[in-house]
């Protein structure tokens, strides 16, 4: 056994062994544009991410008019089935869907036309999912963009004609939709909605995509249910750079706020014990090389060493 081989293993087990059998922590995410499909990583400690399966894909999109699998986002209901969702392509009016019982068979994908019933539709993206055990109801939002559906916001050359807003759908089974709906309009301009529910209340986090003069940052909101949050955000929690897809996760005493620093090529996280005070810890985590735009979860020991092993 290699010097470096017998360190990881000895890390690996240390911190394995203070971890409980639900506290191993994943992440979903895709590389360059999103043709090679979905890639998964691992944590013990919310910190240090690894790639699994060789950082090679789980299951490759076959849906779309680009064939693209951008932004997985998953979740897993009381049965232990994990349901996935992602952006399909730059300009489609749907969004992805696939279901799996241990991450790596994948049932059939489906394309779910969430806004053909909307004229004009510029795109859907960074689907997002939120599992109501309560009510044991899925949630879907989304951002699209309907030109002439709210007041213009001043935008660069590059985003003309984008003023996206948050859309939403519910279902119970993947196979019955409500009618698609707004779910968030801030006021300005925001893509990549998602949820954590903590201790009673429901945080949603979003990135204000206002491009003149740049915004491109982080913020949240609060509110006892996961629907009809107040409008108001909080200020930016992200620092001085162009940041997107917040993934929050419940560590521990914190919740971590990962994000893409997309400008930087990195990955970076804030994180809070208060739901308050946001410090930024960027410098202490760590990602595979190439991670794009995902979300964080926590499976269940069984689970990760299945996908461990493979």
């Amino acid at each position: 056994m290699c010097i470096f081989t017998f360190l990881y293993t000895s890390l690996y087990n240390c911190i394995h062994a203070q971890t409980s059998e639900n506290d191993i922590y994943m992440f979903s995410y895709f590389t360059g544009n999103g043709e090679d499909g979905l890639h998964l990583a691992y944590s013990l400690d919310g910190h240090r991410w690894f790639s699994l399966n060789n950082d090679s894909s789980y299951l490759k999109p076959q849906i779309g008019k680009d064939k693209l699998m951008r932004d997985p986002s998953i979740v897993q209901d009381e049965k232990g089935i994990f349901h996935m969702v992602w952006t399909t392509g730059w300009w489609d009016q749907g969004i992805g869907y696939a279901s799996s019982p241990d991450l790596i068979h994948w049932s059939e994908q489906k394309n779910i036309p969430v806004m053909e019933s909307f004229k004009g539709v510029k795109n859907s993206w960074a689907p997002e999912l939120f599992y109501d055990r309560t009510e044991q109801v899925f949630y879907i939002f989304w951002a699209s963009t309907i030109p002439g559906m709210f007041p213009e916001v001043p935008t660069s050359e590059s985003e003309k004609g984008l003023n996206h807003r948050q859309f939403y759908v519910t279902t119970k089974d993947f196979k019955t939709f409500s009618e698609t709906n707004i779910f968030f309009d801030p006021g300005f301009s925001v893509i990549d909605g998602s949820i954590l529910e903590k201790e009673g209340k429901y945080y949603l986090f979003v990135k204000n995509e206002n491009s003149d003069p740049p915004e491109k940052n982080i913020r949240f909101i609060s509110n006892d249910k996961p629907y009809d949050f107040p409008v108001i955000t909080s200020d930016p929690i992200t620092g001085n750079y162009w940041a997107e897809g917040p993934a929050p996760l419940q560590v521990g005493e914190y919740v971590y706020v990962y994000f893409d620093k997309y400008r930087d090529h990195t990955y970076g996280a804030v994180r809070s014990n208060d739901m308050i005070i946001w410090e930024d810890v960027s410098d202490i985590i760590s990602f595979p090389k190439g991670v794009r735009h995902g979300t964080a979860f926590k499976v269940s020991e069984a689970i990760f060493e299945k996908l461990k092993s493979k």
